[in-house]
């Protein structure tokens, strides 16, 4: 189990707020991650198909307007999920968001 870097505070979080990520299609093989939020301290992708266990990439610290690039030239993009994970500052509780290309 992965810990968060800072200890979460005794306070409860919010029910819900929106996702930071927006994601760039246009190249399916190459998807453009764009942190539309503030600071982010630890973020690992996970990238899981049916035929394939899986990879991990751990970006570690994404600043707000940070653009990342996950590259999936070798995977059958139809048959893929991207699962970012993170931890939010405010409360250093661990998030986690899926999508497809």
């Amino acid at each position: 189990m992965n810990r968060s870097p800072d200890p979460p505070s005794a306070r409860l979080p919010e029910s819900a707020y929106p996702v930071p990520w927006a994601v760039d299609r246009r190249d399916r093989t190459h998807p453009m991650i764009t942190n539309g939020g503030g600071e982010i301290r630890f973020v690992r992708v996970f990238a899981r198909a049916s035929s394939d266990p899986g990879r991990t990439q751990l970006w570690g610290h994404v600043r707000g307007g940070d653009q990342m690039e996950v590259c999936l030239c070798d995977a059958d993009v139809d048959d893929i999920v991207i699962t970012l994970a993170w931890f939010r500052p405010e409360d250093g509780l661990e998030y986690v968001w899926r999508f497809v290309v």
